[in-house]
């Protein structure tokens, strides 16, 4: 009887982890401004909608929006300028720029579709407005480059899977695993969007070695006790370095082949 119901919990298993992999593989696509194969689940008009509906909390929960329309329109006049100069003016996406008010948090991130974050404690650290271009630069590749789309995808398979799993009791060793590739996919978002926020400064007219400074300024937040490159979402900022240093001898060599 035992072995009856181990038959059937591994029937279960199969079925359900199948059925995770025909759905995702049902989903690919290739992205038509990065050109790459992802597993994409929303649509355009359901990620600006995604995005839309979240940018009020998103803005509360760092103390609203900072109140100086000098700064607010230097924010949309370089990440207009950027869109306007590159692939992204083609996209169908809503593109918002918000600058937060938040004095403490040195961070800048995008929602799907187009709402686009910077706070005011990583504003004024910037030098110049090449390096506010490099920060909206990176959160613009992160729109086209479809990642929280990507993510959430990715993250509903593994649930499935992981639920799956559970049946023959490796539910927890499927999450774990699934946690793992998550956070590798992660680290190769932001270093897409590296290579991307480079090619928008090019081709905007900005000095794409500003990025670096970009950097200097998050490795120095982060501090020396900065969490290992293996148990984050984002590279160590080093390795960003060496590759934005990368994009930007392609791209230039590029422009002068052409």
């Amino acid at each position: 009887m035992r072995g009856k119901n181990f038959k059937v919990r591994i029937l279960i298993a199969v079925a359900v982890i199948g059925f995770a992999f025909f759905r995702k593989c049902s989903q690919e696509e290739i992205n038509p401004y990065t050109k790459r194969t992802q597993a994409i689940s929303l649509s355009p008009k359901e990620e600006i909608s995604l995005g839309l509906q979240s940018a009020p909390g998103m803005a509360q929960q760092h103390g609203g929006l900072y109140p100086n329309e000098n700064f607010q329109a230097l924010v949309d006049q370089v990440g207009n300028k950027l869109i306007n100069n590159s692939i992204v003016k083609e996209t169908p996406y809503r593109y918002e720029f918000h600058l937060l008010a938040d004095p403490n948090t040195i961070n800048a991130f995008a929602l799907p579709g187009g709402q686009i974050f910077i706070t005011y404690a990583l504003f004024s650290q910037l030098k110049n407005q090449d390096q506010l271009a490099g920060v909206l630069g990176h959160e613009i590749g992160h729109v086209i480059g479809k990642h929280s789309n990507e993510r959430i995808t990715n993250a509903n398979f593994w649930k499935t899977i992981a639920m799956g799993s559970s049946a023959i009791d490796m539910g927890q060793v499927a999450q774990q695993y699934g946690q793992g590739e998550l956070l590798k996919n992660g680290r190769g978002d932001e270093l897409e969007s590296d290579d991307l926020g480079v090619l928008f400064m090019i081709k905007a007219g900005y000095n794409p070695e500003e990025m670096i400074g970009v950097m200097e300024i998050l490795k120095a937040a982060a501090g020396p006790n900065r969490q290992p490159e293996f148990q984050s979402t984002h590279p160590d900022p080093d390795n960003r370095i060496e590759q934005i240093r990368a994009s930007i001898k392609k791209y230039r060599n590029r422009a002068e082949i052409q």
